[in-house]
């Protein structure tokens, strides 16, 4: 589905990432780790075209991204979230999502401009289409209240579900788990299977690797912007670059039985 082919990015003489190949397969979901600084986010950045590689290539279903703008990727099917969470507060949770659902009208112009049935109708269907998009991430009971008045991890599971109302077939997760305790750790845990049944693709970022252990299928390890390991979550636990990677950790964090590696 996605493949970065030796993608590189240089801000001024720092070298962020350096040859990154990358593929993630259609389906499943995929973990991206690394400790602080690896350039995680900036794969993100660059996936969604608010960077440029300095060199290299990114495909997404065998179409290059490359040069292509962000709300063009977003229309090609790749939605993501962010490490800080960017929802409209003063807005409802159904109206959150409803921006979203918004970027793909199912009405005309014309249709807006006067009270015409068929815009009731195509308005009708996003606002039921949003409380669907709330009830998978377990939000519906909320719908109309502010987005503001939710807690950090409830936030977290709007992102998920405006970034849902896109339509995409490749999420991206910038650390969805960061400032939950463990409980709300592990019902977004089951909240993010539940969203990858099905044709969708997830890639996330996560320091938790409790977390990470558990959902992907697949890890690929960075460290100062290289690609050190990639393999099944069992392989990654035994890497010894990884366990170097994360010196000053102990060994159960890397095996999953503690929380945040750095």
């Amino acid at each position: 589905m996605l493949t970065l082919n030796k993608v590189s990015k240089n801000f001024g003489g720092l070298k962020v990432l350096v040859e990154l190949s990358l593929t993630v397969a259609e389906r499943g979901i995929f973990g991206l780790i690394g400790p602080n600084g690896a350039g995680k986010t900036t794969v993100f950045n660059l996936i969604t075209g608010l960077l440029t590689p300095s060199a290299g290539t990114i495909e997404f279903l065998g179409q290059s991204l490359d040069g292509m703008a962000p709300f063009k990727i977003t229309r090609c099917g790749v939605a993501r979230t962010f490490q800080n969470i960017r929802v409209f507060k003063e807005m409802t949770l159904l109206e959150n999502v409803l921006v979203a659902l918004g970027d793909r009208p199912s009405y005309s112009a014309l249709s807006m401009l006067l009270p015409l049935p068929s815009h009731r109708r195509a308005e009708a269907r996003e606002r039921e289409r949003a409380r669907e998009l709330l009830f998978r991430v377990g939000l519906a009971d909320k719908a109309e209240r502010c987005a503001g008045t939710l807690s950090y991890g409830e936030q977290r599971r709007l992102e998920i579900a405006r970034a849902l109302a896109t339509g995409p077939k490749l999420l991206l997760l910038d650390e969805p788990a960061a400032g939950m305790n463990s409980v709300e750790k592990d019902n977004l845990m089951g909240e993010i299977l539940k969203v990858s049944d099905g044709a969708l693709s997830i890639l996330i970022i996560e320091h938790d690797m409790r977390f990470v252990m558990e959902i992907c299928q697949r890890i690929a390890v960075l460290n100062f912007g290289r690609l050190i390991a990639q393999g099944r979550p069992e392989e990654i636990r035994a890497n010894p670059e990884v366990i170097e990677a994360y010196l000053g950790q102990d060994d159960d964090v890397i095996d999953g039985r503690s929380g945040a590696a750095s």
